[in-house]
């Protein structure tokens, strides 16, 4: 087993404590860490180190934890450039409905390599496209995610609701009810993990208000509930979507939520731009997590969610890149910026610290993800996910605050990434796979998919 001995660096555990360590080590037995501390590791552990890393100069976090993904979207990257999200969505659904497996698999490895390379040790994705005939997609991104070397929360989604019932997307891409829970049920027997450690585990998720039934609404959370993995959906992203729920339901998209029994602490919802004070606190009151995209939000033009106030009712809120489609950039270093920037602009300068876009990176998403037992710190026990940044470059040079430096500074990639105490980036570079392979693999894909669905 690999005994892996990390000296040298700065630490900011985003453990119970919030501890941090001006220059300390880490040591990692096998896929765990059993010794974070002051100065250098003790003698015994240096003497029994099988790989040592001298991180001088660097910051080590826990991994960065992604709560909100559309893989498949790497596809289609640069359509509906000034589209609102109901403009964007009725412009891709037609492409959409022609991906397969190897779109699939070429779009996702090339986002997971882009999320490595970000600091990202998990991620989840919401998978709501099925083409018939296409194949196990999800399968599909689970193989991709297992190349790349990170750990992986893959939802099952899912949208009944087509245009003639009332929805958004068109009917040709919406499945059958009974079909998506004999699917949702399938992929968690095939590939979820309950285990501690565990890489892949499974989530359900019906798309959103606009593309799915009540009915799929209430029978996936029984399912999931009674299967015990977690629920996730989107929720409140735009006006659109408001008034759609208040002409449908009669409700604003939370208490629409609310009364299908869709709130608690084994949910998290992405967006949440548009809530009151007073959904605000139930959401609080619920343990319901949020996935908060600021840069995807910002380039639809969706606003900007309220997240000091998500975080004083006590919610736990992680971040998340969303659909490379709506946010061609898709690296989640990015999003610590975005989102205190944006927070700021919205409600001043003390709206949100680095520190807390760092433990929303880090020990919330793994709370939204109901990990938070053994990912997003850097405490004895905890798995091994750890991200090294170079704060020695020019960049950072100057900012004494090794946090600081890593939010307010310009975004680089990450130096070393370790996933379970397996080298994934090294020196900055991608080891798990060949970024020229993947990159041509992708062009190819998008044009194919342009030749059969011209925008």
């Amino acid at each position: 087993m690999t005994v892996t001995v990390v000296e040298g660096c700065a630490i900011a555990t985003v453990d119970d404590a919030a501890t941090e360590i001006a220059d300390g080590h880490l040591v990692i037995d096998g896929d765990r860490l059993v010794a974070v501390g002051p100065g250098p590791a003790p003698a015994d552990e240096r003497e029994r180190a099988t790989r040592r890393i001298d991180a001088t100069g660097k910051l080590a976090t826990p991994g960065l934890i992604n709560c909100h993904h559309h893989l498949y979207q790497w596809a289609t990257r640069g359509y509906a450039q000034e589209a609102t999200l109901f403009e964007w969505l009725v412009a891709l659904y037609p492409v959409w409905q022609h991906i397969d497996g190897a779109v699939v698999a070429a779009a996702a490895r090339a986002g997971l390599a882009s999320l490595a390379r970000s600091g990202c040790t998990t991620t989840t994705d919401h998978h709501y496209i099925f083409p018939r005939q296409a194949g196990d997609l999800l399968a599909v991104e689970i193989d991709a995610a297992r190349a790349i070397g990170l750990r992986f929360h893959p939802c099952r989604g899912a949208m009944d609701l087509g245009v003639s019932a009332g929805g958004l997307p068109p009917d040709d891409v919406v499945e059958d009810r009974d079909a998506i829970l004999t699917a949702c049920a399938e992929a968690i027997d095939r590939h979820h993990d309950p285990k501690p450690g565990a890489r892949v585990r499974i989530a359900l998720a019906p798309t959103s208000p606009f593309s799915v039934t009540e009915e799929l609404m209430r029978e996936t959370a029984e399912l999931a509930r009674a299967r015990r993995v977690r629920l996730h959906t989107h929720l409140a992203e735009t006006d659109d979507e408001e008034r759609f729920c208040l002409e449908r339901f009669g409700v604003r998209p939370l208490q629409y939520l609310d009364n299908l029994g869709w709130l608690g602490d084994d949910v998290w919802l992405a967006h949440c731009v548009h809530l009151n004070d007073d959904e605000t606190a139930r959401m609080g009151a619920t343990g319901t997590g949020v996935a908060h995209c600021p840069t995807s939000n910002g380039r639809l033009g969706a606003g900007i969610a309220p997240v000091p106030g998500l975080l004083a009712a006590g919610v736990p809120v992680g971040l998340g890149v969303d659909g490379a489609a709506s946010n061609e950039c898709g690296e989640l270093v990015d999003e610590l910026r975005a989102a205190m920037v944006l927070a700021r602009a919205k409600a001043g300068p003390t709206a949100l610290t680095a520190r807390q876009a760092l433990t929303m990176a880090t020990r919330h998403g793994a709370c939204c993800l109901g990990r938070e037992d053994e990912l997003g710190h850097l405490s004895v026990g905890a798995l091994a996910d750890v991200a090294l940044w170079d704060l020695d470059e020019v960049g950072f040079a100057g900012i004494d605050d090794p946090v600081a430096a890593l939010v307010f500074g310009p975004t680089r990639p990450v130096d070393t990434l370790l996933v379970g105490g397996e080298v994934v980036v090294q020196d900055g570079e991608l080891r798990t796979a060949d970024p020229l392979t993947l990159a041509a693999d992708l062009r190819r894909e998008s044009a194919r998919l342009r030749a059969v669905a011209p925008r």
